[in-house]
């Protein structure tokens, strides 16, 4: 009986240490990783780290940084910023942690959502319609004209590069070196336009101000304004996105960066020549060279700041991901969008609320 007694302690101590270790381990992963416990709130961050790139497509940014109108939101939060030449590496600072959140093209932003299962980004706003153009040389006077031809984008994968690649395909070209083919090239911004200038490269689908500069500085023309392509001319060129986590615990910063935000957009569409002249100021101080008044009132001319994301274009912009060849197969944006903040902001302000059509869970 003593050795049935002693084998059914052990058992039972080892029972116990099973379950202790079990819960151990739960408490482990629940503090450990966001997907396996729901964030909660936990009132304004400490800190906000905010993306943007150099681009007048990002103007909202750029006034709402310089003027302070996303820190005087933010109270006690501190804003760091960052500056980037394409959404890809936006993206992998958003799906590394190393940014909280930051203004990007539609392109890529539906392939971070794509890329982390529909779990780590959320589409809080859009903040820019339209400013992108296909410019190439005066003698090319057609689709035809650019066989054998070099286009540039700002980066593989992001919004313009996939637009040159789709309409392209939709013209029947082919992407490569051969003569019959357009050899589509990767270049940041600055180096497309000095390379068109030596005669490099004889095209490029940019965003603006770098069409405008393209056009005015180095004698390109408009072949394709990526307008005609849309439905009333109205396609999400910039919207900002956000960790969901950090939207999770910490709304309340969120909300005040989506106030900013709006602030910037207002002034902006209330007072075009002081925007131009703070994005001018902004765009000298980031890359060390302001626009000339020509080339930024044409880039200015060809956007629209607004907070609507334009959400029904979504499902169109992924499926011509994979006709680019960007992508294997069109993402599903379902749940991409979350506005219930930027509805709030938008209703505070006595504006029209936005709706998730086209971004609408199934």
């Amino acid at each position: 009986m003593s050795t049935r007694r002693s084998t059914l302690t052990k058992s039972l101590a080892l029972l116990t240490a099973l379950v202790a270790l079990a819960a151990c381990t739960r408490a482990g992963s629940d503090t450990g990783s966001a997907s396996d416990a729901p964030a909660q709130d936990k009132g304004p961050a400490a800190e906000v780290r905010l993306g943007y790139f150099p681009n007048v497509t990002h103007a909202a940014a750029l006034i709402g940084v310089d003027k302070g109108l996303f820190a005087k939101e933010l109270g006690g939060t501190k804003l760091t910023t960052q500056t980037f030449n394409a959404g890809p590496e936006a993206v992998n600072a958003l799906l590394g942690e190393s940014l909280d959140a930051t203004f990007i093209g539609s392109g890529p932003a539906i392939n971070a959502f794509a890329k982390s299962k529909g779990e780590a980004v959320r589409l809080v706003a859009g903040a820019t319609s339209g400013g992108a153009q296909l410019v190439v040389k005066p003698e090319i006077g057609s689709a035809a004209d650019l066989k054998g031809k070099v286009i540039t984008t700002p980066q593989l994968g992001n919004t313009q590069d996939v637009s040159l690649k789709k309409w392209l395909s939709d013209q029947k070209l082919g992407v490569g070196a051969g003569a019959d083919q357009v050899n589509v090239t990767n270049t940041e911004n600055a180096q497309s336009l000095d390379l068109f200038k030596k005669g490099d490269v004889q095209g490029a689908w940019a965003p603006e101000p770098w069409s405008s500069r393209l056009v005015l500085d180095a004698g390109a023309k408009v072949l394709l304004d990526e307008k005609a392509l849309w439905e009333g001319g109205k396609f999400p060129t910039t919207v900002l996105l956000v960790r969901t986590q950090f939207l999770k615990e910490h709304p309340q910063t969120v909300e005040a960066l989506l106030k900013g935000h709006l602030a910037a957009t207002e002034l902006a569409q209330g007072n075009k020549a002081e925007a131009k002249q703070v994005v001018n100021n902004a765009l000298k101080a980031l890359t060390g060279k302001s626009l000339g008044e020509p080339v930024l009132d044409r880039a200015f001319d060809n956007i629209e700041l607004t907070l609507d994301p334009q959400a029904k274009a979504f499902p169109q912009l992924a499926e011509d991901a994979v006709t680019a060849g960007v992508a294997k197969e069109a993402a599903d944006v379902a749940g991409l969008a979350d506005f219930t903040l930027l509805n709030k902001v938008l209703t505070a302000a006595g504006k029209p609320s936005v709706d998730t059509a086209g971004l609408d869970k199934k």
